[in-house]
């Protein structure tokens, strides 16, 4: 186990590196100059000159990455533009709530996607069977922030149920009690949130569909109803136990999907995580925030990535032996 941590971590890093690096190079390539879009017309030549100076602008790439590399060492991200303080407090303000979203989408998408295939895997072949098979099939389909648009045109505009946009509301929240601001939180979450699990839970029940009707084909469940065991009994200690691997795997693969879908989600319901940051630092031109939200990103993807790869060594022994 220790080897196979310390082998996904060395990996871990290498990747975040070459993400960091490209996506330097990319910001350092790409047209315009950020002292230009932050100065008035007006400013003097000289003070354009020291701001270039002062974030390394006015050397040539390689000195530009060395000077970089050099103050991510010291743990100094830059200075955001766009938000007028450093990076790292920018980050650290934005990085919990992107979590807190990503936490509920995933533990909604995967509970959802697993009880709707459990209702399928019930009854193969039936009319609920196939109902319900449609409608993840239409769901999967559908673009996230298309349906995000959707819920925020219906259940925002036209009933007016939840709030729009923000993570509280800013007039009420300070004054509320500790039950009406708990409230208040999951009003705002439930609009984001009820989009991740609704569109992402659709493919995690095709999949866990195809593993529960895999598992419900093989020996030891045959074995299990000619002992006499109910069917729910079969479905849920025999064959669910031996049908989560899929799961674990689809972990890993769901996590840098669902962070490139934070971008868009959060743009559209306002949530000020790390998609609305990046998307902010795009549209401002910010390039220390930017190359430090998109390395961020890369590194909690790797993170996470590594507790599925835990996680799967903790169900299957081979991996572990492995």
């Amino acid at each position: 186990m220790a080897r196979l941590l310390a082998r996904r971590a060395l990996q871990g890093v290498a990747i975040v590196w070459l993400v960091a690096t490209i996506t330097f190079v990319l910001v350092a390539l790409a047209p315009g100059d950020v002292v230009d879009a932050y100065t008035a017309p007006t400013a003097p030549e000289s003070v354009r000159a020291e701001l270039r100076h002062a974030y390394c602008l006015d050397r040539g790439i390689v000195e530009r990455y060395g000077c970089w590399i050099g103050s991510l060492a010291r743990g100094d991200l830059g200075w955001s533009l766009s938000y007028g303080r450093p990076v790292a407090q920018a980050l650290g303000d934005a990085i919990p709530r992107t979590l807190l979203l990503m936490g509920l989408a995933l533990t909604g998408i995967f509970a959802a996607g697993l009880l709707t295939a459990l209702a399928q895997a019930r009854r193969p072949g039936s009319t609920a069977d196939r109902v319900i098979g449609a409608i993840s099939m239409f769901f999967f389909a559908m673009p996230d922030f298309w349906f995000a648009l959707i819920a925020l045109y219906i259940f925002s505009y036209k009933l007016g149920w939840f709030p729009s946009n923000g993570v509280v509301d800013q007039v009420n929240y300070p004054i509320e009690g500790f039950w009406a601001r708990l409230g208040d939180r999951a009003a705002h979450l439930v609009l984001p949130v009820g989009t991740f699990v609704i569109v992402g839970s659709a493919g995690i029940a095709r999949y866990q569909r195809a593993a529960l009707l895999d598992a419900l084909s093989q020996d030891y469940v045959r074995t299990a109803r000619a002992k006499g065991a109910s069917e729910r009994q079969v479905l849920l200690h025999h064959v669910l136990r031996n049908a989560l691997l899929p799961l674990i795997t689809l972990l890993g693969i769901y996590l840098p999907g669902l962070l490139g879908g934070t971008v868009l989600i959060e743009t559209v319901f306002s949530w000020p995580g790390m998609g609305m940051l990046t998307t902010t630092a795009v549209a401002n031109r910010d390039f220390p925030l930017l190359t430090a939200a998109v390395t961020v990103g890369s590194a909690l993807v790797v993170v996470g990535s590594l507790l599925a790869d835990l996680l799967y060594a903790a169900a299957d022994p081979r991996v572990r032996e492995g």
